[in-house]
C-alpha cells in the first residue's frame, strides 16, 4: 500500500477481488438489456478476472434477485476463457437455472468453457426466458455471428433495473495491466422502446474495502474502458456522459 491507496499486492476484500463499476442512468423498468464487450489487453497472470454485465430483477416493486453475465479469464477452464451467466435470489442463495449447451471444465453450472479471443467484440444480452420467470443469457461472437445461450436463470419478476457493467479483478494490484471496452449499451422497455443511457456514474471498490487504488474507468471515444495497474484520472463518484 502507499501512502492512502493501494497500489501493490492482493487486494483484501472479503472475496478477494478489487472491483470498478460503471452504471447506466437507465435504471427501467426494462425487458432486455445488451452491451458489447471487448478485453482490450488481456491478463498476463493466471488470476481470475471477471469483466460482466449486471441487471436487477424486478416484480413491481419488489426487487427478487440479481445476475451477471460476462466472460472471465480463468486458468481452470480450457485456454484460460470461460462465459458466466449466475446470480442470486434477494432472500440469498444461488439462483437456479436449466442446463448449459457449453461444458464446464470444474463443473460449475454457472461458469461455463467458451473460447473467447483477446481484440474481439462480444455482445452481451440479457432477455426473457422460453417462460415466465426465466432470464436468457446469450454471448454473440460478433466477427461470426455465432450466438450461444449459456443457460436460461430462474427468477420471479417481469422486469430488469439498475443495468451496471463492471470489471472484478482477483489479482494483484501491482499485476500487468489489462483493459476492456464496454460500447454500445441499450436496453429495450417494457413497451419495446429502445433505450440507450445518456450518462454512465463511475465507483470504484473502496481501499478501506479491500479494493486497488490504481484501476480506472474513463471513456474512450462513446466507449467506456475499465483497465487495471494505471492512473485513475475519473474519480468515484464522476458522471461520464455518453456521445449520441
Amino acid at each position: 500500500m502507499a501512502g492512502r491507496g493501494r497500489t501493490s499486492g492482493l487486494p483484501s476484500s472479503a472475496n478477494g477481488a478489487s472491483s470498478a463499476h460503471a452504471w447506466w442512468e437507465c435504471p427501467g423498468p426494462l425487458r432486455e438489456v445488451a452491451v458489447t464487450l471487448e478485453v482490450l489487453v488481456p491478463p498476463s497472470v493466471p488470476w481470475l478476472h471477471f469483466w460482466a454485465l449486471h441487471v436487477s430483477f424486478r416484480d413491481g416493486a419488489r426487487r427478487t434477485g440479481g445476475a451477471h453475465l460476462g466472460l472471465q479469464a480463468a486458468p481452470w477452464h480450457p485456454g484460460g476463457t470461460a462465459v458466466n451467466w449466475g446470480g442470486y435470489a434477494e432472500g440469498g442463495g444461488e439462483l437456479d437455472g436449466t442446463g448449459s449447451v457449453l461444458p464446464s471444465a470444474p463443473g460449475n453450472a454457472n461458469t461455463r468453457d467458451y473460447a473467447w479471443l483477446p481484440s474481439r467484440a462480444y455482445r452481451l444480452r440479457v432477455a426473457p426466458g422460453s417462460a415466465p420467470g426465466r432470464w436468457r443469457g446469450e454471448v454473440t461472437d460478433l466477427a461470426s455471428g455465432a450466438a450461444t445461450v449459456v443457460r436460461e436463470l430462474v427468477c420471479p419478476g417481469t422486469a430488469l433495473t439498475d443495468p451496471v457493467v463492471w470489471s472484478e479483478v482477483f489479482a494483484p494490484c501491482d499485476a500487468p495491466g489489462t483493459a476492456v471496452r464496454w460500447s454500445d449499451p441499450v436496453g429495450a422497455g417494457i413497451d419495446g422502446r429502445s433505450v440507450e443511457p445518456p450518462a454512465v456514474r463511475v465507483t470504484y471498490q473502496s481501499v478501506a474495502d479491500g479494493g486497488c487504488s490504481n484501476s480506472a474507468t474513463f471513456l474512450d471515444g462513446a466507449a467506456v474502458v475499465q483497465a487495471t495497474a494505471t492512473e485513475r484520472r475519473v474519480p468515484h463518484g464522476s458522471r461520464l456522459a455518453l456521445p449520441g
